[in-house]
C-alpha cells in the first residue's frame, strides 16, 4: 500500500530540508534568508504528495519525476539502494509507476517495493502473480500491478492492510 498523503508529506519536508534547505542555509551563513523557502516547502510537499497519491498518471509521475531529478541529481540512470524503495516516496513511486526508467529489478528490489522479501518475490513468480523478466529480475510492471491489486483495504477484522481475506501479502 502507497503511504497517507501525512506520511508522504512529511517525508518530502524532511528530505528537502536536508538535501536543498540546510546546505543552502550553510551557504547563505543564515537561516533568515531561507525560512521563507522551509515555509513555502512544508506547503507545496502536501500538495505534492496529493498529485502524486490522488491525481492522475500523468499528474503524479510529472511530479516524481521532478522531485527525482531535484532530490537524486546523477547523469546516469535512476538507481537508488534497495532500501530507498521502503521510504514513503519509494513507495509512492513503486505504487503508481513501478521503476521509472528500469525494464527489470532485482528480487531484491521487488521485494522492497512490495515490503517482502527476496524468497517472497521468488514465490511469487513460481506461481505466476509477478512477470519474470527475460533477462532475469522481475518487470517493474507487475509490480505496480500487484502493489494496486492489494491496495483495496482490510474488509475482515484483524487482515492484513491491502487484503480481503487476511492472507499474507505473498499469497
Amino acid at each position: 500500500m502507497p503511504p497517507n498523503e501525512a506520511e508522504l508529506s512529511a517525508h518530502l519536508t524532511r528530505l528537502l530540508d536536508i538535501r536543498l534547505l540546510d546546505p543552502l542555509e550553510i551557504l547563505l551563513e543564515s537561516d533568515t534568508e531561507v525560512s521563507a523557502l522551509r515555509t513555502a516547502v512544508r506547503s507545496r510537499a502536501g500538495e505534492w504528495a496529493h498529485r502524486i497519491l490522488a491525481g492522475d498518471d500523468s499528474t503524479a509521475l510529472g511530479v516524481i519525476m521532478r522531485l527525482v531529478a531535484t532530490l537524486y541529481p546523477d547523469d546516469g540512470p535512476f538507481s537508488p539502494p534497495t532500501d530507498w524503495w521502503r521510504t514513503p516516496l519509494g513507495q509512492a513511486l513503486a505504487w503508481r509507476v513501478g521503476h521509472p526508467t528500469a525494464t527489470s529489478v532485482s528480487y531484491a528490489v521487488a521485494g522492497a517495493m512490495l515490503g517482502i522479501t527476496r524468497q517472497g518475490v521468488h514465490d511469487l513468480v513460481t506461481r505466476g502473480k509477478l512477470t519474470r523478466h527475460p533477462d532475469g529480475g522481475v518487470t517493474p510492471a507487475s509490480v505496480r500491478d500487484r502493489l494496486r491489486a492489494r491496495d483495496v483495504g482490510p474488509t475482515v477484522p484483524g487482515a492484513v492492510p491491502g487484503r480481503r481475506d487476511g492472507r499474507s501479502h505473498h499469497d
